[in-house]
């Protein structure tokens, strides 16, 4: 529960007056809104409508921070610090020199990650409706300044504090301010209370708060407070500071970085130990020791996994798909189940009527085949046009577009066919009851304007005869028209629409017709709506049903199939009736099961137990006349057999679901902010073909982490055993403290960033979908781990003892032995950039990062083996041309012997396919690890 805060505030304050004083006070019209010009001046004055954040640590001080908060650099500077003193200046200079790269490189990435992540909070901007210049247009929440007229309605996010002007059915959750579940009804009258007293915010019944959520009806509203003068702001700047949790991923990979530390640390205090009994100095030994420590522990593993998610969103951005929350990137790599909502994801939400059928015509008129149907002749046709023309909330904007649900517009698109006009403008609307998705349908109560007249002359060929079954306007409660799903429309009526003054008996017959013309409708792929009219809601009289196409979206039947292939079970959620919900399936290639039951209704869910509808959801690739109850079923469904289960949806009969889900996924056009809200991924373009390339990501970034785990243990195994072997067999140290951290620099720096990066295989969708829990260590990694690493031990020590022929080691042995460990490291980062794939059929030039990274890499050594400042601090000494030819033949062997091993695996292995969906998954083990296989 929200506490009520010391402080007034606008919405405390305007709560008390009525909407004509609130709209004098600032300056505003109550139906018009605000200029252009002077919301413009205002926003000078009140400044944007979001919340500033400031820095409370500055950078400088993030980066000192990064010295001493880590142990082994502290250990490193007091190593620098004894040599100081003994005299050693120039081992001094280096270690101390070799500390500030160290740190600068990892304090870059970290500060990498975060400005990436910083990134990911812009990429969702939040729109709403406002009034200005008297024209409805759609901008950002941000711009918003008080006096600003506001529109929002079910599912809308309340960009703003408001005073209320109008309130139709207007039910508003206000659970994240006031802990309270039940939606607050609204109303527009002042809050009368006492004048010393402030109002609770749950008093103020005429105020809708920022950051609440539209749960039912609609209205509009005066902005009396924008930022931190709502609410919410006062609430915000009580919040302190917020915990970002780790990933799952980030949290696997810290134990994993703890356990492999632990066991670096043993082998290290192995190595001086042995180093100290063979009579080696103990100052060269805690800095050969504390080096290793800092270049074997793999600290950075955690920064690097953020900064390859983060890269990953904003690709995915970059490909419309806007990722909420890094969590989720993960899990795209292990959906195996996609719970696909018809209406707006695979179709184009994009409605137009194609069929009509009134009982008092007895045929169905088809527009696609008579363009210019006469109404006059029709009357029940008439009838029907007109309960939907009056039953609707489409409205054009600005630009003259139709704005408003898919079906609205339709209905008042067809009138412009049949030469029909919108008659709205002479009705008064004197009550409405909003669509819900629960019930499927929505009606108005509405009487003729005396005299009413909308700028065109009345020809009594377009006016329509309301006398029938229609209470006069005045002191009236008008006239009920009706309009929604056959059934509850039919299970209301008493009689039909024969003529003006005829309506006859709705028996069983007639009944009958109407379900028989439905369900043909249906079967070809429409969408059917019912209409009637009357005065009393109970004893309707029934018009006519109205049917609609709505074609599927370009790509969708590719990405279905190619999402199948790839071993993922796509199935279709719908409230159409499930003649409809099939034709429609197998026109965009879901697999329909002959013989078994591949559709199932939402009553049919209510008549299953919970361990029922497990076992049949492995069959099922249809689910028709749903609701939100029966979305939430069939998921939880799916998951309980084990499913990572992505639902998409837009509406807010789809937030329950899209919550629920692993991965919910709504619309950026046609999805309502409830729905944006309940998601973790936003389909910018609304195209469910964007799916596809989330899932390529998701699965790209986590092979991408393994090819960086791989890189960078191999090195931290072979620098440890470089080591190790030398000083069990009283050997010199072959790498000195300095060339050990300008490793360690190369294996966290750019090189291994880069292959975080790396572009999406072509091949990633035929791998099956990665079980959630799988490790991230899996054998095959290890093996080419270990592999590695031993081929660069056995060539770097080849070059060591080589070299040191005269018993004692030189600048030249150090700078060969140390060229070669480098030059192994970067054929070893080429090799890991794919596990299976040859280099050669990836492109050596698809990842430009890395071969930048790489030659970055490159150009440093030569200026640590041949710029003089650097061979002091390195001590090193120039290499021939032959030295450097000799090295690069040696060193490319890791990357031959990963390409025999690719090639060998290529044609041995058998890759896993989907083999079609609709039976279910079961767990498997793969060399790569744990994953889902359809069976």
């Amino acid at each position: 529960m929200t506490t009520q805060a010391t402080v007034s505030t606008p919405s405390a304050t305007f709560a008390r007056r009525t909407a004509d004083e609130t709209a004098v006070q600032l300056e505003t019209n109550a139906t018009s809104g605000l200029t252009t010009l002077e919301a413009n001046n205002r926003r000078l004055r009140y400044g944007l409508n979001e919340f500033e954040v400031e820095d409370d640590e500055p950078i400088y001080l993030k980066f000192l921070k990064s010295f001493y908060e880590n142990p082994l650099i502290l250990l490193l500077l007091a190593s620098a610090g004894v040599s100081l003193a003994m005299g050693q200046n120039d081992d001094a200079i280096s270690i101390a020199l070799a500390i500030l790269i160290v740190v600068t490189v990892a304090f870059v990435q970290e500060y990498r990650s975060e400005k990436s992540l910083e990134a990911l909070n812009k990429l969702v901007p939040h729109h709403c409706h406002v009034m200005r210049d008297d024209t409805q247009t759609a901008t950002l929440a941000s711009q918003l300044v008080p006096g600003d007229l506001v529109k929002f309605g079910i599912g809308d996010r309340i960009p703003a504090d408001c005073r209320l002007v109008t309130a139709v059915d207007l039910e508003i959750d206000e659970s994240n301010l006031t802990g309270e579940n039940k939606p607050c009804r609204k109303q527009t009258e002042p809050v009368i209370g006492n004048e010393y007293t402030e109002l609770s915010i749950t008093e103020r019944k005429n105020i809708a708060y920022m950051g609440t959520l539209v749960r039912n009806g609609h209205g509009t509203g005066i902005v009396v407070g924008t930022a931190k003068h709502t609410e919410f702001g006062v609430v915000f700047d009580m919040v302190q500071g917020v915990e970002i949790r780790k990933t799952p991923l980030q949290m696997s990979m810290d134990e994993l970085g703890k356990k492999l530390s632990m066991l670096s640390f043993i082998i290290i205090g192995v190595i001086v130990l042995i180093g100290l009994f063979q009579g080696k100095h103990w100052l060269e030994m805690m800095t050969i020791g504390v080096s290793l420590a800092v270049a074997a522990i793999p600290e950075g593993l955690p920064i690097v996994v953020t900064v390859t998610l983060a890269l990953g969103v904003l690709r995915m951005a970059n490909r419309k798909a806007i990722i909420k929350k890094l969590p989720s990137v993960e899990t795209l790599g292990s959906v195996n189940v996609v719970c696909a909502d018809k209406t707006g994801t695979l179709t184009m939400n994009q409605m137009t009527v194609t069929k009509f059928f009134t009982l008092a015509e007895g045929f169905p008129v088809d527009l696609d085949q008579n363009k210019t149907v006469d109404v006059d002749v029709h009357p029940g046709l008439r009838r029907l046009l007109q309960v939907g023309n009056l039953c609707n909330n489409a409205f054009k904007d600005e630009h003259s577009k139709w704005i408003g649900q898919p079906t609205d517009i339709a209905l008042i698109e067809v009138l412009r066919t049949v030469g029909v006009t919108d008659e709205r403008p002479i009705y008064e609307r004197i009550a409405e009851y909003p669509f819900n998705s629960e019930q499927k349908f929505m009606h108005v109560r509405c009487a003729l304007i005396p005299g009413g007249s909308h700028g065109h002359k009345q020809t009594p060929e377009h006016a329509i005869d309301i006398s029938s079954g229609t209470i006069s306007h005045n002191g009236s409660q008008g006239t009920i028209y009706f309009k929604g799903a056959l059934e509850p429309v039919l299970e209301r009526c008493v009689n039909y629409y024969r003529s003006e003054g005829n309506l006859l008996a709705m028996d069983i017959e007639a009944k009958d017709k109407v379900l028989s013309q439905a369900n043909e409708m249906a079967g070809h792929g429409l969408r059917v709506l019912a209409m009637a009219y009357g005065t009393d809601l109970e004893r309707l009289t029934f018009v006519g049903i109205v049917a609609m196409h709505d074609p599927p979206r370009p790509g969708v039947e590719e990405s279905i199939r190619t999402l199948i292939g790839s071993g993922v079970k796509v199935i279709m959620i719908t409230g159409d009736a499930d003649a409809t919900a099939l034709s429609i399936a197998r026109r965009l290639g879901f697999l329909i099961n002959p013989g078994k039951t591949s559709c199932l209704t939402g009553p049919e869910i209510e008549s299953m137990t919970e361990r029922q509808l497990q076992d049949a959801v492995g069959s099922v690739s249809v689910f028709a006349r749903t609701t939100p109850k029966h979305k939430m079923a069939i998921v939880s469904a799916f998951q309980a057999k084990g499913c990572v289960v992505a639902m998409t949806g837009d509406g807010v009969n789809d937030a329950p679901a899209l919550k629920l889900a692993d991965i919910g996924i709504s619309m950026g056009r046609s999805g309502t902010d409830v729905a944006k809200e309940a998601a973790d991924m936003i389909l910018v373009d609304d195209d469910f073909s964007t799916i596809l390339g989330a899932v390529e990501e998701g699965k790209s970034i986590f092979y991408n982490i393994q090819n960086f785990l791989t890189f960078q243990l191999s090195t931290s195994v072979a620098a440890l055993s470089l080591i190790a072997v030398s000083t069990l067999f009283g050997l010199n140290n072959p790498l000195n403290a300095m060339q050990i951290l300008w490793i360690n620099i190369l294996m966290d720096g750019p090189p291994a960033q880069s292959l975080g990066v790396e572009p999406v295989d072509d091949d990633v969708m035929k791998k099956p979908p990665r079980a959630r829990d799988a490790a991230i260590l899996t054998p095959m990694l290890l093996r080419r781990v270990l592999t590695s690493a031993m081929i660069i031990v056995v060539g770097t020590m080849f070059v060591y003892v080589h070299e040191m022929t005269d018993g004692s080691v030189t600048a030249r042995d150090t700078t060969m032995t140390f060229t070669t460990f480098v030059f192994f490291d970067m054929f070893n980062a080429l090799a890991c950039r794919s596990e299976k794939k040859s280099i050669f059929s990836i492109g050596l030039l698809t990842n430009k990062m890395f071969n930048l990274s790489v030659m970055g890499s490159i150009v440093g050594q030569f200026l640590v083996i041949y710029m003089p400042f650097f061979q002091t601090v390195f001590q090193t000494e120039a290499l021939s041309f032959t030295d450097l030819v000799g090295i690069t033949l040696l060193t490319s062997s890791v990357f031959w012997a990963e390409e025999a091993r690719k090639f060998v695996s290529s044609r041995g292995s058998q890759k896993m396919r989907g083999r079609g969906a609709g039976q279910g998954f079961r767990r498997v083990e793969t060399e790569e690890g744990e994953a889902f296989e359809i069976v």
